[in-house]
């Protein structure tokens, strides 16, 4: 069958690529417009940054909302740099206060709400954005990010107008947030918070949006973002294609980028590049193509321009021994791998009456679950090899994780899962071959999973690995922005997920279990004290050996209470046509199309032509 299945692929492709059109004639007088073509493998949200917390949601919202703040985007190790701002921020020493000055004459893309005046950004944008995420209106799932900094007053202000059953008030002052002048905003924080600054490099989160659209645009805000990047979003069919066109109240930025010592390929493009305005392309394209195969054969067919992510089930052809297969590679397709900073888990909802709960045979029945999965079957399988085992629950790239980690989080022994079941109870007492709960009642786990391929392969392993030790086990499938809705309203029992840090610090995960950030990153809704005293020690502390120890600490207690059984931490592979210049994947850049070019001459050579303006 898997030959058969192979055959058949590769005679749609060259099928694909017989009837393949050419990109649309442009006359010789104009000048082609340079269009990047990719595809998400899952379907956006919102484009909102106080709604969203979903990667590909905020991969598109980070091209056209700015933060203060950014990643330079060639360099490695990851180094920040001014955005918006006229110079990185005052930090004071205890890091409690921080001042921005945001550089003046920025402008938001044009937008009715405007009432045709070009709208300058100023620092007040900031602050009104940051608050957006303490007004319940917006169910922000990373207002846990900035009560975890304790932002002075802001909490505080919100639980006063939740009580009083009131709208959330902008207008009030607060000590921890305020605007010193037109250009200038101060934070100020209720404890030491070395990192915060991270946080200031997403523009998906805390990007600026000007008062006077939110308010016209109301609950649609979402559909309508209006910031200051280099791009404006010029269409949109919900989970199915997004249009971005370049900005043309884009300020004058230009391409200065060092490339890593020993990159050949980069080091060109930046010399190339080096002073042209961003950004070089005029428009990105973004298909939704959630089935693996459909989105393989649109870029091997040149309907697409660049492939994010390579589907692990074409990993053995592609990158036979993850290196790029002779065949691609004289065509001039470009494999750029990498780590990202990632987990892949599968959380046990601790609320829940059957999974969760934190008494010795809950415990027990997680761990054992959690003792049955065989992993390094799921990486040879379904993951084809692009993964590596996980030990705990911080991921590579990151402040915080140790490669020599080893746990019991990494363990596969079915007879050790069946003997903590036996001693807990969690046995069969009708004698119809399924365990029952200590109390007799039934036993039946239910798994939130999605209809895509890979979800089907994984879900595959997951009823064989629990028909093993005897528990019953069903799938419930939706949609998985579906899922993330009911995910954080705690209604799911189990779901898998992927979990990916948009800053280089380990913080980011041991936040999956810090218990005031239930219903926002904590979808396991973990709740425990001894824990919650680590996560909030190792916060305020700065790197160095003695957080690194906190951290250790805490990632001991997520193994041995198992809120989260973590797979694996993943390995990427992008593939790009050759036209596509400077591509490089730098894992906490979300708008790397800034810096990307299309080469139209590439094109034209291989009887493809851009578009004409």
């Amino acid at each position: 069958m898997k030959i058969h299945h192979l055959l058949l692929a590769t005679c749609a492709t060259l099928l694909c690529l017989a009837q393949a059109p050419a990109r649309a004639q442009a006359t010789p007088a104009a000048q082609p417009l340079k269009v990047l073509r990719y595809a998400f493998l899952i379907a956006e949200t919102s484009f909102d940054p106080a709604q969203i917390s979903d990667l590909y949601s905020r991969t598109v919202v980070a091209g056209m909302i700015e933060a203060p703040l950014e990643f330079e985007f060639l360099a490695k190790p990851a180094r920040m740099r001014p955005n918006t701002a006229a110079s990185m921020p005052e930090v004071s020493d205890d890091f409690k206060t921080f001042t921005f000055r945001i550089k003046p004459g920025i402008y938001f893309a044009d937008d009715p709400a405007f009432k045709g005046a070009k709208r300058e950004l100023t620092a007040e944008d900031y602050v009104y954005s940051l608050k957006r995420h303490y007004d319940p209106r917006w169910k922000s799932a990373n207002l846990y990010i900035l009560e975890n900094a304790k932002i002075l007053g802001l909490t505080e202000l919100r639980k006063k107008l939740m009580a009083e059953k009131k709208p959330f008030d902008y207008d009030t002052p607060v000590e921890g947030l305020r605007t010193l002048d037109r250009y200038t905003f101060q934070i100020k924080l209720g404890e030491s918070t070395p990192r915060l600054l991270y946080n200031f490099a997403d523009g998906s989160f805390t990007g600026a949006l000007a008062r006077e659209v939110v308010e016209a645009y109301g609950d649609k805000i979402g559909e309508h973002p209006v910031g200051t990047g280099p791009f404006i979003l010029k269409s949109w069919k919900r989970s199915s294609r997004i249009v971005l066109a370049r900005n043309p109240n884009y300020r004058e930025v230009r391409y200065d980028e060092t490339a890593p010592a020993g990159d050949a390929r980069l080091q060109a493009a930046a010399a190339k590049y080096k002073g042209q305005r961003l950004p070089l392309l005029d428009e990105v394209h973004i298909a939704i193509i959630e089935e693996p195969q459909p989105r393989w054969l649109s870029f091997l067919n040149e309907e697409q321009d660049l492939m994010d992510q390579l589907p692990a089930d074409f990993a053995p052809t592609v990158i036979p021994n993850n290196r790029l297969a002779p065949n691609l590679a004289k065509k001039g397709v470009v494999a750029v791998r990498y780590p990202r900073a990632d987990v892949a888990v599968s959380y046990f909802a601790m609320e829940h009456p059957v999974v969760g709960g934190y008494e010795p045979h809950k415990v027990a029945l997680r761990r054992a679950i959690s003792l049955a999965v065989d992993v390094d079957r799921e990486i040879r399988l379904v993951r084809r090899s692009q993964a590596i085992p996980a030990q705990g629950v911080v991921g590579p790239e990151t402040f915080g994780y140790d490669p020599q980690f080893k746990s019991e989080m990494g363990d596969f022994s079915r007879a050790r899962a069946k003997a903590l079941l036996d001693m807990h109870g969690w046995v069969d007492k009708d004698g119809d071959g399924w365990r029952e709960q200590p109390n007799g009642e039934p036993l039946l786990l239910e798994y939130a999973t999605s209809p895509d391929q890979q979800s089907r392969q994984l879900n595959e392993l997951w009823k064989k690995n629990m028909d093993a030790i005897g528990i019953k086990l069903i799938f419930k499938t939706a949609k998985w922005p579906e899922n993330l809705k009911a995910s954080r309203a705690g209604k799911l029992m189990m779901w898998g997920v992927g979990w990916t840090a948009g800053a280089p610090d380990g913080d980011t995960f041991l936040a999956l279990g810090y218990g005031p950030n239930k219903g926002g990153a904590n979808h396991a809704r973990f709740n425990l004290p001894a824990f919650n005293v680590l996560y909030e020690k190792q916060r305020q502390m700065p790197d160095g050996p003695e957080r690194l120890a906190v951290m250790e600490e805490a990632k001991k207690i997520m193994v041995a209470y198992m809120p989260y059984k973590v797979h694996v931490h993943r390995i990427f592979t992008d593939l790009a046509h050759p036209w596509v210049v400077g591509y490089h994947r730098n894992i906490f850049v979300r708008d790397f199309y800034k810096y990307v070019d299309i080469d139209t001459d590439e094109l034209r050579r291989r009887g493809h032509t851009a578009a004409p303006h």
